[in-house]
């Protein structure tokens, strides 16, 4: 079978490069400018050395709890969907949609997971913990050496933005026949994400470079998913392929 053009290699290899020069451009921003406190600063009240969106119903009612619950929750049924489907194979669905559903599975398992891990051993605190918005911490960048007795801040990556962002694996449901498609559900995965992780902005739980730091873990384990089941995906294609143009071939033959 002959590879389908929405998934050739070259694909994967400018987005690789496009991957690498955004891990630059995310690390160049957070060590050597100054757009994470200018941003946060929008936010921060220093009268009242508190950021009021943290004490808004939409901040921490809706969005960090209603929101976040309900995808993280339909993450987990993707995940039982898929383990039920593995001990009991279900009949009626095809060979490309158990790929796509264990795909899916996989990156509502991983994604969060991978966050949360280096979330765990990170050195960087949040906003609020810092003395410039009424913490008790030094400001430490990402590149900056660990001074001697530093309490670790466990702030970066963004964990509250990866609960949306691995929606951006839902580009599976149109790859590899509609490639268009699937970034446009790619980006507005991305997007869900990217938005939870600046109301945590708001509320001086991340700085900007920490959402866009989950945003470039998710994008890239995504691209090593899509390598990863390449060749399943394009055979799963080609026989729901070939099964479309038979069964049309046969209703054809009955007319």
């Amino acid at each position: 079978m002959p590879p389908s053009p929405a998934l050739p290699p070259p694909g994967h290899a400018r987005a690789a490069v496009v991957l690498l020069v955004a891990a630059v451009a995310i690390a160049a921003l957070g060590q050597y400018t100054d757009l994470d406190l200018w941003l946060a600063d929008l936010y921060y009240d220093p009268l009242r050395r508190v950021f009021p969106w943290d004490r808004s119903w939409f901040g921490r009612d809706f969005m960090h709890g209603y929101l976040k619950n309900v995808i993280v929750w339909s993450g987990f049924l993707l995940i039982a969907a898929a383990l039920a489907d593995l001990v009991r194979p279900w009949r009626r669905l095809s060979p490309l949609r158990r790929l796509q559903l264990r795909f899916l599975a996989l990156a509502a398992t991983a994604e969060p997971l991978l966050v949360r891990t280096l979330k765990g051993s990170s050195n960087l605190h949040c906003p609020v913990a810092i003395d410039r918005y009424g913490g008790s911490e030094p400001l430490l960048r990402l590149l900056d050496a660990v001074p001697a007795g530093w309490h670790p801040g466990h702030c970066f990556p963004a964990g509250h933005a990866s609960a949306g962002m691995w929606l951006s694996a839902l580009a599976i449901l149109w790859l590899p026949r509609q490639p268009r498609r699937a970034f446009a559900a790619f980006a507005g995965g991305l997007a869900v994400g990217l938005t939870m992780g600046w109301v945590q902005q708001m509320r001086g739980m991340h700085f900007l470079s920490h959402t866009l730091a989950t945003a470039w873990i998710s994008s890239a384990l995504l691209l090593a998913m899509l390598a990863l089941f390449r060749k399943p995906l394009l055979a799963a294609a080609g026989q729901a392929s070939a099964a479309t143009r038979a069964a049309g071939a046969l209703a054809g033959s009955r007319r």
